[in-house]
């Protein structure tokens, strides 16, 4: 491995309203390393890493890349040096195709695009990385992994010597995850340097050669990765060791509450996302959804919701067809979602903490007469879910994108959840969350099942699946191929159904 220094961030501090993101920060990564920065949501990492991307301006601090100072003023000045980086929320055009978004703003681009040359570079790049994708879909017709596999591409395409990933694997399946990073190595070995964000204690583990551990701000810990273990990380990033027992599973015995029976759903470019799927799930239970994104997840919930019409079959709500009805008709019934995209459909970034909180609830006669909101028992409402569903934030008052993803995440759980919803449809509510911010919504949804309420929960670790699930219903190519029993179901069997394998299981 190369020892010359690539990036050198010397006391870096970053303050914004209330809080201080970044107290004196010095971070340094060699070339030919993948560093992993390592803290829970919060720590400052993303920010740390944004100021370094250009994105933002540091209040304290000097940077030097390749040995020489710079002052970025915008990512477009650090991307010059070489500097990329990939958002953990991503920054593309959803009306524009894949291709146009990978040289949108890229250096040397004619003002005339040519959509073939474009098309075909895009293809090259994505076969030769094996980030499969169609170079001509529109962002908007993308899953999240699709979007997250275009951003990678993006700072592949324009040759970044320091690419910085802001929880890069948490859209990919695992097979993807391992294929990123046999890239990523080969990426280190030819000289350039990785800083891997990740709240995934495995993952550092296993692909990175240092560590820094960010905790409130401030840096608690640097070390070689050959060095640590994983309890030890653990213990330096929230301070305290974690208790991953499995709970134990208690068989539901709440009357059948929803039942979806032959659904079929059309997806955004007009191809059949879920076929022939049947489903039964219980109050107070946990059914959780294992499968590899893109085969149809998305499309079920955004239709149980309402969020999308359905061309085939019914869903039942306690023997009622509700096909039909609207999405405030289903939230009035007790059907509540936490959508996968907590920023763009779950939550509105510009608008306030208290805003935010009361989306659902405006039209309530405790908070609203005619056309006149009571802000008072807004406010007061908004304090309580704060209080409540522990969400730390310096003022109510502040857009929620002044958030960490692990408080964005509990700030729309708890939206979800004080509304006593009697299904709960939780998708990837883990998502980009380290492992306390985790156990913390872990805990919340454990506690609305011992109420009674019925769970569908889909996530992407099966390990987590196998935690908290009563029964796994497994999906594959828009149906449900298999439904077990937490206890008579195995790790294998699940992976093998996940991936097409082992034909329908009744």
């Amino acid at each position: 491995m190369a020892s010359s220094l690539m990036i050198e961030m010397n006391e870096i501090t970053k303050v914004f309203p209330g809080v201080v993101a970044n107290d004196s920060i010095s971070f340094q990564v060699r070339a030919g390393e993948i560093h992993a920065l390592l803290g829970e949501n919060g720590a400052g990492k993303s920010t740390l890493m944004s100021v370094l991307a250009g994105l933002y301006q540091p209040d304290a601090g000097s940077i030097k890349i390749k040995g020489n100072p710079v002052q970025f003023r915008s990512p477009r000045s650090a991307l010059a040096v070489g500097v990329g980086m990939i958002y953990q929320h991503f920054r593309l055009v959803d009306n524009f195709t894949v291709a146009e978004n990978i040289v949108l703003g890229a250096p040397g681009e004619d003002v005339v695009l040519n959509s073939g040359k474009i098309e075909e570079e895009t293809a090259r790049l994505s076969e030769k990385f094996g980030l499969d994708i169609n170079p001509r879909a529109r962002i908007s017709q993308l899953s999240l992994g699709e979007q997250q596999r275009v951003e990678i591409l993006k700072m592949l395409y324009r040759g970044c010597d320091i690419l910085i990933m802001d929880e890069p694997t948490t859209v990919l399946t695992p097979q993807e995850v391992k294929e990123l990073f046999k890239m990523i190595r080969k990426m280190a070995d030819q000289g350039k340097s990785i800083v891997l964000i990740t709240h995934k204690l495995n993952e550092v583990l296993e692909v990175a050669d240092s560590v820094t551990v960010l905790r409130r701000g401030r840096v608690v810990g640097n070390a070689r990765t050959a060095d640590l273990d994983e309890k030890a990380l653990t213990h330096m990033m929230v301070g305290r060791e974690l208790m991953q027992s499995r709970r134990e599973l208690m068989p539901p015995t709440g009357e059948l509450l929803l039942k979806l029976d032959n659904l079929k759903v059309l997806g955004d470019q007009g191809n059949v996302a879920v076929t022939a799927l049947n489903l039964e799930m219980h109050s107070g239970e946990i059914v959780g959804i294992a499968g590899v994104a893109g085969n149809g997840q998305r499309e079920l919930v955004e239709a149980i919701a309402g969020l999308r019409k359905i061309a085939g079959g019914s869903i039942l709500l306690d023997g009622q067809d509700i096909s039909l009805l609207r999405v405030r008709e289903r939230l009035d019934r007790g059907i509540n979602i936490v959508p996968e995209d907590r920023l763009g459909m779950g939550l509105v970034p510009n608008l306030s903490v208290i805003e935010n909180a009361i989306l659902h609830n405006y039209n309530k006669k405790e908070y609203s007469s005619g056309f006149f909101l009571n802000y008072k028992k807004i406010r007061a409402y908004t304090h309580k879910l704060v209080q409540d569903y522990d969400v730390a934030l310096a003022d109510i008052e502040h857009p929620v994108n002044y958030l960490s993803g692990g408080n964005l995440q509990k700030l729309l759980l708890g939206r979800e959840i004080s509304q006593q919803p009697r299904l709960l449809i939780a998708s990837y509510p883990v998502r980009g969350l380290d492992v306390a911010a985790t156990e913390s919504v872990f805990n919340l949804l454990l506690t609305e099942r011992a109420k009674g309420t019925s769970i569908l929960l889909i996530l992407e670790d099966l390990d987590d699946i196998f935690r908290l699930a009563d029964r796994i219903a497994v999906m594959y190519a828009g149906t449900i191929k298999a439904v077990f029993d937490n206890q008579d179901a195995d790790v294998e069997t699940v992976g093998m159904l996940m991936l097409g394998g082992g034909g329908v299981v009744q």
